[in-house]
Formats: C-alpha cells, sequence, structure tokens
C-alpha cells in the first residue's frame, strides 16, 4: 500500500483541506450542546423568549456553517479519492497490456478483472473515509470528554469509563472480522476464477460431460462463501446492540447522578442535557470509526493485491 501513496502527490491540497473542514464541522456540533444548555438555563428557565430566538439563530448559523463545511470536506476528500483511483487504475491497466501470454495465464483473467475493478473500488473508498473520518471522529470523541470535564469534572468520570468499554467493544468485534473479510474477498477471486474458467470452456465442459462436475464445485464454493459471510455478518451484528447497551447504562447513571446535582444546586438542567448530548455524540462517532477500520482493513488487503500486480 505504501508504493501506491505516491499517486495521491498530486492531491496534496485536498487531503490537507479534506480533513481540515472535517475538524471545522466537529468543533461546531461541539460547541451545539453548550448552546442548548444555554436555551435551557437562560432562556426557558427565565420565560426569556428574546434569549431563545438569539441562541435558536446562533443554532441555525452553527448549523448551515457545518453543513458548508461538511460539504467542502466531501468535495476534497471525493476529489482526492477518484483521482487517485484513476490514476492506480490506469496503471493498472498499462501494465497489463504490457504483460507476456506466460504472466497473464500465470495471475489469471479472474484476478486481473478483480483487481481493476473491485480492488481499487475498495481502495476509493478507504481513502474517501480515512480523510473524511480519520481526524474527525477520534476528535469528537475526546473533545466531547473535555467538554464533559469542563462542565463538571466528577460526571467526567462517567465518559472516562465508557470511552475505554466502547473502544475495547469495537476493537475487539473489528479483530475478529477483520480476517474474515479478507477471508470473504479471497473465496470471491475463488468463484470468480471458477465462473470466468467455465464461460471460456464451456464446450470442452460439455463435450467432456463434465457439466455435474463444475456445478457441484460452484455450489461448493458458493456455500462455503455463504456461511462464511454469515458468521462475519452475525458477529458484526452484535456490535451495535453491545455498544447501545453500554451508552444506555451510561445515559442511566449519567440521568441518576445528574438529578441528584441539580436538586443540590451543582449543575443546572441544561448541563445535563449538554452531557448528554455529548455522550450520544461519542456513541455515533465510535461507531463511524468502527466503519472505517473495517473499510481501511479491506482497503489495505487490497491494496497489496494491486501491487503485488504493479
Amino acid at each position: 500500500m505504501k508504493k501506491l501513496l505516491c499517486y495521491l502527490k498530486n492531491y496534496i491540497k485536498e487531503t490537507v483541506l479534506g480533513p481540515l473542514f472535517k475538524l471545522l464541522e466537529a468543533l461546531f456540533e461541539l460547541v451545539v450542546p453548550l448552546v442548548v444548555a444555554k436555551i435551557i438555563d437562560v432562556g426557558i428557565k427565565q420565560n426569556d423568549s428574546n434569549v431563545i430566538i438569539v441562541y435558536s439563530i446562533v443554532l441555525i448559523c452553527l448549523g448551515i456553517v457545518g453543513l458548508i463545511s461538511a460539504i467542502t470536506a466531501q468535495y476534497f476528500a471525493a476529489k482526492a479519492a477518484i483521482g487517485f483511483a484513476t490514476k492506480i487504475r490506469s496503471a493498472v491497466f498499462e501494465k497489463f497490456q504490457a504483460f507476456s501470454y506466460s504472466t497473464i495465464d500465470k495471475l489469471g483473467k479472474s484476478k486481473m478483472v478483480t483487481t481493476i475493478t473491485n480492488d481499487i473500488n475498495q481502495i476509493q473508498t478507504g481513502v474517501n473515509l480515512t480523510l473524511r473520518l480519520l481526524l474527525r471522529s477520534p476528535f469528537i470523541v475526546f473533545g466531547s470528554m473535555v467538554m464533559a470535564y469542563i462542565i463538571d469534572p466528577s460526571m467526567s468520570i462517567i465518559f472516562i469509563v465508557m470511552i475505554p468499554l466502547l473502544f475495547i467493544s469495537v476493537f475487539a468485534i473489528m479483530k475478529i472480522t477483520i480476517p474474515r473479510y479478507r477471508q470473504i474477498q479471497e473465496n470471491l477471486d475463488s468463484m470468480v476464477l471458477s465462473v470466468r474458467e467455465n464461460i471460456n470452456g464451456v464446450r470442452v465442459i460439455r463435450a467432456f460431460g463434465s457439466d455435474d462436475y463444475e456445478k457441484n464445485e460452484f455450489l461448493s464454493k458458493n456455500k462455503k462463501m455463504n456461511k462464511l459471510q454469515n458468521i462475519t455478518g452475525v458477529i458484526s451484528s452484535v456490535l451495535n446492540p453491545l455498544t447501545f447497551v453500554i451508552v444506555n447504562f451510561c445515559i442511566i447513571a449519567l440521568v441518576w447522578f445528574g438529578a441528584l446535582k441539580v436538586d443540590g444546586g451543582y449543575l443546572s438542567q441544561g448541563q445535563v442535557i449538554a452531557l448528554y448530548g455529548y455522550l450520544s455524540q461519542i456513541l455515533v462517532e465510535l461507531l463511524k470509526l468502527a466503519n472505517l477500520i473495517v473499510n481501511v482493513s479491506r482497503s489495505f488487503a487490497a491494496g497489496d493485491r494491486v501491487e503485488s500486480v504493479l
């Protein structure tokens, strides 16, 4: 994958500006719960409509600027990812054209087709997601924890307990599923090869009466891949309920201790709502980070296959 990164040299500006605009969007998101807290504690509590209107306008402005930042970041990330993939695809195609017949037979036509289509698409998706989420998600997670500490240091203990638990859950499941995703890709290559061989050699297969053998061979590979995908899907599906269970227990603790602090006059209702907002942001960003890790792992596996061709 390192050798492929040289094709990004024409998109340095995009690879810098994309993540920067995403960080700008994340910064606005971290301010939103504080603005909501002000509306509740000052506007609603004191029945001050002017404060509600002013801070509501601030919320709308934050949303608009955040949207513009997100669209700009997406534009730069897409431009870099698509341009990067286009250059790699051109290089791979030129390499294929220069191969001898013996090299083509050695590689296999199915691998060549898979490399120039599926593998390069995987790389493109990985680059796009990396530019958008690699800095944003950790920034939101740790930024939310810092903001929670600023609001109330003792309540931030809930965040300090929750974040490692979520990280352990996410990365434990990723560690199990990532190798299986690579096996699925290898099985897909094998199935493509089998189908292509059957199409190219259909006359020979019929002449020797090998139809049943080839059908059984394909069904065996298909069944194996189906089983592997089902197992991987079941393990991956555990991620959402597991993380939601952890977060919901943390929400219960937050509301419980927050109510006691509000009753004692140490916290306001708006601050508790702000803490809940930061808790929700952490959950969303960790799930995005998990998705990023899966896609990047697939991209690295695809990148290794592309490099072996080049």
